[in-house]
This record gives structure tokens, sequence and C-alpha cells, in this order.
């Protein structure tokens, strides 16, 4: 208790810290959930099980609709902010809460791709970006949990004003230039980490960014595009299958949508599915919790 009241509790890092714990703890679980409902899922729809109604690992449906567990984590997250504002509560009150926002914002960022989409692409390529967002958000907090600045730099050890102003603009243009060589990920994260966006900015950029298209020759965008090639997009797709499960597979998409609710028809990838098929309350592809 000695070391994490000095270095925790004291430098006023417990709520972040039991934010972090609760946002990992519940992304591992939920997607130890899916990833189990979904296996299951293609069973039946292969034939290797019978179908099963309810059980503790299962969708949720209310009146008939999907429930994605995006929806209890916005509620958890809306919730716990209300309190955290109207009452600021002390140690051990603020450690709950701070848990209790991390586990919603996981269960809310887990399904990132739903919001971007408007479309359950859980289990799709797309559904890759949830992965992303969840990498994103536990850096971001990461970083403030071992002191970083929310802009990277601290007008105190600056020295004066005007050399913190430089140093803030040249921190913040170091972003923009990641964003502009299409390093969207790495910008977010250099916001905490200035090393992050420094090495970003300074790299080559995607051959489909912005800054790539409007300033690169025919010989730069070449090396663009070798270094940026199919196998280096593969590679970082297996890190996040890695994280979240296979998304994109062959028996994926159809097989996801026609599973939901009791619907079997095992289907290749390429056959229409329609309304009907989905069955009452069915957004789309994944079983999404």
């Amino acid at each position: 208790m000695g070391w994490y009241d000095s270095v925790i509790v004291e430098p006023g890092r417990a709520p972040t810290l039991w934010l972090l714990i609760g946002f990992v703890l519940t992304f591992a679980i939920t997607r130890g959930v899916t990833r189990r409902i979904r296996a299951r899922e293609h069973a039946v729809a292969s034939g290797e099980a019978e179908p099963s109604e309810g059980g503790m690992i299962s969708n949720i449906h209310l009146g008939g609709v999907h429930v994605h567990h995006q929806v209890w984590g916005i509620l958890l997250v809306l919730v716990t902010g209300v309190l955290q504002f109207r009452y600021a509560p002390s140690s051990p009150w603020v450690e709950v809460l701070a848990a209790l926002f991390g586990a919603g914002a996981a269960l809310a960022l887990d399904e990132f791709a739903l919001w971007l989409h408007l479309e359950d692409v859980y289990w799709s390529a797309e559904g890759r970006k949830s992965i992303d967002a969840i990498l994103i958000a536990s850096v971001l907090a990461l970083a403030l949990l071992l002191g970083t600045s929310p802009v990277g730099v601290d007008p105190e050890d600056a020295g004066s004003w005007w050399a913190f102003a430089i140093t803030l603009a040249l921190h913040f243009a170091f972003v923009i230039l990641s964003a502009l060589k299409g390093k969207r990920i790495t910008a977010l994260i250099g916001v905490v980490v200035p090393a992050v966006a420094s090495i970003a900015a300074i790299r080559l950029a995607k051959p489909t960014s912005f800054w790539a298209r409007r300033r690169y020759g025919e010989a730069k965008m070449a090396r663009a595009r070798r270094r940026y090639s199919e196998q280096y997009q593969a590679r970082w797709d297996r890190v996040r299958d890695r994280i979240g499960g296979r998304h994109g597979t062959r028996l994926g998409a159809a097989v996801d949508r026609r599973v939901h609710d009791g619907i079997v028809h095992a289907t290749r990838d390429d056959a229409p599915v329609t309304p009907a098929d989905r069955g009452p309350g069915t957004a789309g592809p994944g079983a999404s919790g």
C-alpha cells in the first residue's frame, strides 16, 4: 500500500488507473463473450450444434430488438458522468465511478465501427475500426496515467510562456502533419505522446493521403506504395484480429446475418440476404452483444 499511495494516490492518478483497469478488463470480457457467441452460431450454422434459446452468453433482445452492448456502455458513461459532476465523491467512490466509466467506455468503443457506418459491421473488415478505437483510447489513458500533459508539454517545463507557445505550436504542427499524411491513429496518440507525432510526421506518407497526392512525385509515390502495400495492411489486420477476433472471414457476413435469432440457413457469402432472412430486431452481421 505504501507504493500505491506514494506513486498512485498522492499524485492523483488513482481514478485514471481504475478507469484504465475497468476499460481493459471490460473489453477483454466483452470480446471473449462475443467470440464465444459467434463460435456457437457458426457451429449451429454448420450443423455441428443444435440451436438454443437464451442462456447466460447470448445476444440480448428486448421487445424483439437486438440491443447492442454499446447501448449499455453509453448509459453507463452517462450515469457515472452525472454522478461525478453532481457529487464529486472522494476516495474510494471516485475510483469506483472511474472504473465504471472505463467499463462503459469499453462497451461503447467496442462497437465504434457501428457508430461510424450506422450498420452492424462488428465482424466484417470494417469492424477492425473498433479495435483501432480501443487501442487509441488505451494508449491515451496510459499516457495520462503516466503523467503526460494532455497536449504533451507543460508550461512549467517549458521555462516561459513564449517557449511554451512555440513548443505547443510545433507539437500540433507535427500532429496535423501526421494526419495529413494519412496516419490518423498515430496523430491522435501523438497529442499526448509527442514523440509519436514527431516520428509519424517525418516518415513517409500513406499513398492515399492528402499529403502524398499533393506533394509526391512518381518516384516517392512508388516508395509510399511499396511501404504501405497490401502485405503491410495484412500484417496490421492480423494484429487487430489477434486482439479482437478474426474479421472478414469467408464464413462471415452471410452466415452471421442468418444465424441471428435462431435462423440457421448457412449460405454462401455472396448470396443475397433479405430483411426477412435477418429476422426481427437484427441490424446486420455479427454477434455483437
